[in-house]
């Protein structure tokens, strides 16, 4: 997974989402079995600091 590789990690599970740190930050993760193109890219643009 991509936000493995950035350093982010599961921080707990939520009830239709998961929430991942990087120590600093946290996003939510939708616990689907397919993620739409545009939220995939939103959660990456923060995981890797482009906010």
């Amino acid at each position: 997974m991509k936000l493995k590789n950035l350093g982010w990690w599961l921080s707990r599970h939520g009830k239709k989402h998961d929430v991942w740190t990087d120590g600093e930050r946290e996003t939510a993760v939708p616990r689907h079995v397919e993620i739409n193109e545009y939220t995939a890219k939103a959660i990456l643009k923060e995981a890797e600091g482009e906010e």
